[in-house]
């Protein structure tokens, strides 16, 4: 239960009612759960902007309390109960996707509409692996398709290669034909390359603004570079991808959207089944691996948020959700 804003201590474990499913919703036991960035933003704002501070309490999290008490937006589960106008799954199908804005995968159970965005689970994948993919790989898709308009021989940059969105960056730009260059600390070198990176760079000791390199698409999944030193980098018509959005990125997104040959894109990304369907695909296929750093049980969600918020995860942390039958 998420009841105010401050350390992650806040959070604590209770027991709640079980919810009933409406007619047009499943009932899911949920098995594993994870920790993004996007639950610390809403837990108390880790990652928010500061140009986006007071409008996310305004409208969308709370000002002094939280509007949203049960956070978790990935989550992999089996159906318990269908409402009675559920037509598209039945009890005991293996799921997995999302439960949107409404989050509340923390927690044993939780209700999902039937059109919400969930899809059957492939045998071969765990259910850790299956709970840490909705998020992570549609923020990638989204700006590697949507935003960036990826071709096959595109050159493309993810700066921030070794995290939850960085993880599937690498490997969906490789899918869609892309050369890849990824960009990270030491420990993280040879995991990126496993992934599929062509190249890799190291951060830590190698500056990759000052390379000769010129690239399509340039992704900052972490909001440690910027349009401008990565600018000289793009290919005319290339185009700068910040997963990160501050004030400056949205004048400098109206800005190139009118003048000169080099964009700024970003945005929001949305939630689909036929998205999640094609990471299914890509998964049966061999081509799409969750990359999960750690995984912690229910009780321990608070540590699991003190490490996410730390800013130093590789790909996933995972919350594994027990239950007694």
């Amino acid at each position: 239960m998420h009841t105010k804003f401050g350390p992650a201590d806040e959070l604590q474990l209770k027991e709640i009612e079980k919810p009933d499913p409406k007619d047009n919703e499943v009932l899911i036991k949920v098995r594993a759960t994870t920790v993004t960035s996007t639950d610390c933003n809403v837990r108390n704002f880790t990652f928010v902007p500061g140009v986006f501070q007071l409008p996310a309490r305004l409208f969308m999290f709370g000002v002094f309390k939280p509007r949203i008490n049960i956070l978790g937006i990935d989550l992999a589960g089996e159906i318990e109960a269908v409402g009675k106008n559920v037509k598209r799954f039945k009890k005991g199908d293996q799921v997995f996707g999302t439960p949107g804005i409404t989050f509340g995968a923390h927690a044993e159970y939780t209700c999902v509409p039937e059109g919400g965005v969930l899809t059957i689970k492939p045998a071969n994948m765990a259910w850790e692996e299956a709970s840490a993919i909705f998020l992570g790989a549609s923020t990638a898709l989204f700006f590697l398709r949507d935003k960036g308009n990826i071709q096959a021989g595109h050159k493309i940059l993810i700066y921030g290669a070794s995290g939850a969105i960085g993880t599937y960056a690498v490997q969906l730009a490789k899918c869609f034909g892309a050369e890849v260059t990824g960009v990270c600390s030491t420990a993280n070198l040879a995991m990126v390359k496993s992934l599929g990176a062509d190249k890799v760079i190291d951060y830590t000791k190698e500056d990759f603004t000052n390379s000769e390199e010129r690239y399509d698409l340039i992704l900052d999944t972490v909001g440690k570079t910027s349009f401008s030193h990565c600018k000289k980098l793009l290919n005319p018509k290339g185009v700068f991808l910040p997963v990160l959005m501050d004030l400056k990125e949205l004048v400098q997104i109206a800005w190139t959207s009118m003048v000169g040959d080099k964009k700024v894109k970003g945005g929001v990304a949305g939630e689909s089944v036929e998205d999640l369907d094609f990471f299914k695909k890509l998964f049966e296929a061999g081509k799409l691996k969750p990359v999960i750093d750690r995984c912690y049980p229910l009780e321990q969600t608070a540590e699991a948020f003190r490490y996410v918020e730390a800013g130093h995860k590789k790909g996933n942390v995972v919350i594994t959700v027990e239950h007694k039958t």
